[in-house]
Order: structure tokens, then sequence, then C-alpha cells
């Protein structure tokens, strides 16, 4: 059997991919939230997105591409670093995991390293202008304590403050403050920057917003070389927020945008063209749109500027959608991904291998010619070889995944998923009662378990073995069944390789400080199962009320009798209102 190791070396003096007038290309990477592979046409998607298809027609798809963790923070570090999370060596996160010797929780808890190993500070030595846009997510008080002090720190603005000049002034320094935070880190230049997930009105999504800082950062580099990460806040889950935003305009504390990028569509107008292509603007299509329109005002700045043939331009999620924070493949750790470079990538091509966002940043070291530092550690390997056709010998038969308490191998046929908890994990769980059991398992996602648990009768046992070609949202565990008891070993075997490269501890693979053997909660599992899971609420029945040491569910029957209550309240409420508005209007 052809075993590929999953930590390649990476030797950028092998360049394999040479452009028509020997350039180093420009770089962008174009990072949005939460999509799947059928929010893009081109991915056989019901919708609209002229510009992504364009790209695939003119460049390459990817129909195998991962992340190798599915929640923003872990996938962006490695989007940043070419790192997993669980490889992360920043204070914030070793202190929380408590060190190498235990079993590492990728979760939201990993930040850039203070030694500026990353692609910004790399590409930068290389002779590239580096630039940073839109989302962020990786601070660290445990690794840059002196940015948080004084009056030029960090201010935590409270999550009640009411718009105004003085909030708007508060958002503003931290704007300014993140752009500090980038270049120490290694970053040439950074504007309009995302520290975190703010709180409404200042949430509201503004694709203008980040666009108008990466055209600036273009124009200004047009004589290259130079790499843009450019971090879009779309989609952002399945609240459909982005649908508000396009009606309420406000940004973070800067206020609106008062003139529209180059290139982009007025919101109005995109809502019209959705509409009479046959779309439902309120649906999922208006924010797919959106992206699309960001991406579109991109390209035509590279065309206009005359550099659009040697900029490399990569579009992909940070996870998928629907199964954020599991790893799962369908709708989770699998995404679209989509790249253009006329002068290195022929028009058209389809790439079918196993690919990974890990593999992006030795992608460009190579490219860029940088010198990696021997010291900077990479997980991925170099994605040039596929350039030309889509195919590579000796190619990788395997994807590595971690989230949280869970850990799994895909192939291009088959996923294995191993959930194994610490010590401190299944205490919780054990304490548990019948109620509170699904968040104990981490039912919300943030152990790695993940929001798609209630479409798996089975998805809290230990192991689950899914056939991605006959089973390809992964809803038949097939770990139990005999007949695939090769199968599971060898797929286990992948995960034992994977997690010696890495060298952390994890369930009875690698046995550490932490770490707990399976079979630990089963009696909790048998439990969870018979539970009905709608949503985020759940139903005890009837038979195990008065279970679980003689907890009263009956409290729990209440809250939810109330919370019905309350919504019929509000409904009538609301009838009420518009009725009233109708005879006004009359």
């Amino acid at each position: 059997m052809k075993r590929f190791f999953l930590f390649p070396t990476l030797c950028v003096s092998a360049m394999v991919v040479t452009t028509a007038r020997g350039e180093r290309p420009n770089i962008i990477m174009f990072l949005i939230d939460d999509q799947n592979p059928s929010s893009i046409a081109a991915f056989g998607g019901d919708t609209y997105t002229p510009n992504l298809d364009r790209m695939a027609e003119e460049g390459m798809k990817f129909t195998r591409a991962y992340v190798s963790s599915s929640v923003c923070t872990p996938s962006r570090y490695t989007f940043l670093t070419g790192r997993f999370a669980g490889n992360s060596h920043s204070k914030r996160y070793v202190d929380e995991v408590g060190g190498k010797e235990n079993q590492g929780l990728p979760n939201f808890n990993v930040a850039l390293e203070r030694d500026n190993m990353n692609v910004g500070k790399v590409l930068r030595e290389a002779g590239y202008t580096t630039g940073f846009v839109g989302k962020y997510h990786l601070t660290s008080k445990l690794d840059f304590p002196e940015f948080y002090k004084g009056k030029n720190g960090w201010i935590d603005i409270p999550k009640d403050a009411s718009p105004g000049p003085e909030t708007s002034a508060q958002f503003k320094h931290n704007e300014r403050w993140m752009r500090r935070y980038l270049r120490t880190l290694g970053f040439s230049w950074a504007k309009n920057v995302y520290p975190e997930n703010i709180h409404s009105p200042y949430s509201s999504h503004n694709p203008e917003w980040t666009t108008v800082a990466a055209l600036e950062f273009i124009e200004e580099n047009k004589n290259g070389p130079f790499y843009l990460h450019l971090c879009s806040t779309l989609l952002h889950g399945p609240d459909k927020s982005w649908r508000k935003s396009m009606d309420h305009p406000l940004i973070t504390g800067e206020g609106e945008v008062k003139n529209l990028p180059e290139g982009m569509t007025p919101r109005a107008e995109l809502l019209k063209a959705i509409t009479e292509k046959g779309f439902d603007p309120d649906s999922h299509v208006a924010g797919e749109a959106w992206i699309d329109d960001s991406l579109g005002a991109i390209l035509l700045k590279l065309k206009e500027l005359g550099i659009d043939d040697n900029t490399l331009v990569i579009f992909a999620p940070d996870h998928g959608r629907d199964g954020k924070a599991s790893v799962f493949s369908h709708g989770g750790c699998q995404v679209p991904m989509l790249m253009r470079w006329p002068n290195g990538i022929p028009a058209g091509q389809v790439c079918d291998e196993l690919v990974q966002n890990i593999d992006l940043v030795p992608t460009y070291f190579e490219l860029a010619e940088a010198n990696k530092p021997d010291a900077y550690h990479i997980d991925g390997t170099s994605l040039t070889p596929l350039f030309q056709n889509g195919k590579a010998n000796d190619w990788r038969d395997h994807v590595y995944l971690e989230m949280g308490a869970a850990r799994a191998a895909v192939t291009k046929e088959w996923s294995y998923i191993a959930v194994r908890h610490t010590k401190e994990q299944v205490a919780a769980i054990q304490k548990a009662s019948p109620q509170k059991l699904p968040k104990a398992l981490s039912y919300i996602g943030r152990l790695g378990i993940g929001v798609r648990g209630a479409d798996h009768p089975g998805f809290f046992d230990e192991d689950q073995l899914y056939n991605l070609k006959t089973d390809p949202k992964e809803m038949q565990n097939l770990a139990h069944d005999k007949r695939q008891a090769d199968r599971l070993r060898e797929m286990r075997s992948f995960i034992q390789h994977d997690l010696e490269a890495i060298g952390r501890p994890f369930g009875e693979f690698i046995p550490g400080h932490t770490t707990s053997p399976p079979g630990q909660i089963n009696e909790q599992l048998a439990l969870v199962k018979q539970i009905e899971i709608q949503g985020k609420k759940i139903t005890v029945p009837e038979a195990l009320k008065g279970a679980a040491g003689g907890t009263d569910h009956s409290k729990l029957d209440d809250k939810i009798n109330k919370k019905a209550k309350r919504e019929l309240r509000k409904k009538s409420r609301q009838e009420g209102k518009n009725e009233n508005d109708q005879k006004t209007s009359e």
C-alpha cells in the first residue's frame, strides 16, 4: 500500500514552477467564513457566483480540499502558518492545554506565536510587501501582554455599549491597535481589521469596508511583489446575519462606507439581480453573491493594473457551514477551493487530489523563493506539482483532521473519526444530569463533536467509520461492522502515524498525562442516544425522567413551555402591529 508521509520537508531550492517572464507572482489569499462547496455554482451549487465560476474556468478547481480544523480560530491559524493548530507553540495555547505532554484541544485557544513564524513575516523578508485586511481572531494577552497595557492598549467595549461618538472612537482605537499588532507579527501593512466577533449593532457584515482596503493595498503595491491576506466576515454561520446586514450599513465603529468601492455592485441592485435570475433574495444565494461581488472587484482591479496574469488568487473558506466544529468531511472540513494564476496554472484544470490548508504556506514560500528559517516547522507540502494538470506522483493518500476531542483520517473513499476525552472531561460528563448531557458531551461543538450530532444516532460513539462513496453525508457508522475490521485497522494506523508526527498524546493512540481510554462514559452515551435533539432544544423522553439521581426534569419541561408561550405572545403582538400599520396606511 502506498503511504505518503504527511509532513514532508519543504525544499524551496527545487523550483518546479516558472512564469512566462520569470517574475515572482503576487499572491492574494481571499479567505471567507463558513461556506460549503454547494455555495458555488462551479461546484454544482444552485446559486449565483459568476466571478467564482470564472476563477474555476480560468484556473484550477480543487474538489477534495480540506481544512484541518473546522472552527474560525484554529483554521485561520493554519492558513497563516502551514501548521496544524495542535502544533501551536503560542503561550495562549500551551498554557491552556498544560504543555506538550497533555492532549491538546485545538478549539479557540491558538494564537500566532511571538517568534513571527507566519507567512507575513517570512514573505516580507523575501522582499514581498505583506498586507492584512479583515477578520483576524488570533490575538493573545499571554503572548503579547505589553500590547494590552497603558493608554494605547486594548479597550474592552461593553456588550451593551450604546452607539455614538464615544463607542465609535473606542472601536477606531481598537482597529488601529490591531494594525500595530499585525505589524509586530511581521506584516508590512494592515487596515480595516476585525480583531474578533463583535456585538450588535456593530457586528453587521460589510464587505465594502474590507474590499476598499484591499483595493487600496493592491493599488499601492502594484509594482509588486506583494502578498495580501484578505479575510471577509461573510457568511459566518447559518443564522443569516449577512441578510440583515444588507439592510444595515453600520460597520464596527467606523460608521458607514460613504463611497462604494470601485467594481462592487450597490446592495439593492445586487438583490434585484438575484431576484431577476429566479432566486429568493432572502435565501443563502444573496450572501454568496455578496461574497462573489467582492471578489469581482478584486479581479477587476488586477486587470485594470495589468497585473492579473502574474497574480495568484486563492479562494477558500475557513470551514464548512453545516458541520462547523466537527471533523466530518461533509459540511465541516471539506471546503471549496479555487486558484487562478494565468502565468502558472493552465485554465480549466480540476484537481481531485487530497489537499489541505496546511499546504498553502509552503506553496507561497516556494513561489516567492523564500528562505524559510530552520526553526520554522511546517506540516504541509507545496501544491505546485499539481498546477499543470491537477495530478502528481506519490501524492498523499489521506488527510488528518483535528478538532477538540476528535481526530480523523480521510481518504478519497473513507472517513474515520476517533473521539477521546480527557480525564477532566470524563469526570464532567459522568456528573452531568440527562438534560445536560448533550452540552457536557460538547453538542454545541466546542470539543470537536460538532453541531451535526443530532443527525447521527451513534455520533457519540468513540469510533466512527464512513464510506464516502456510498454515504457522502456520513450518516451510517460502519465502525462496528465486522466486515470492515481491516479497513478500520488501516484508518486507525493513519491516525496513529499522524499523531506520532505531531507528538501530542491522544487517548490510547499516544497515552499521556490527561488522556483517557475509551469506554469510560458508556453509561452516559447509552443515555444520550435516547434523548431527542432538535436544533439546540432537548426534549427528555418520559422514560428518562427521574433518572440520574432523581433529577427534577419538570423544570426543563417548564422552561420549554414558558419559551413556547413567549414566542406565541411575541407572534400575537407582531400580528397586531401589522394590522394597525395596515389600517394606518389605508
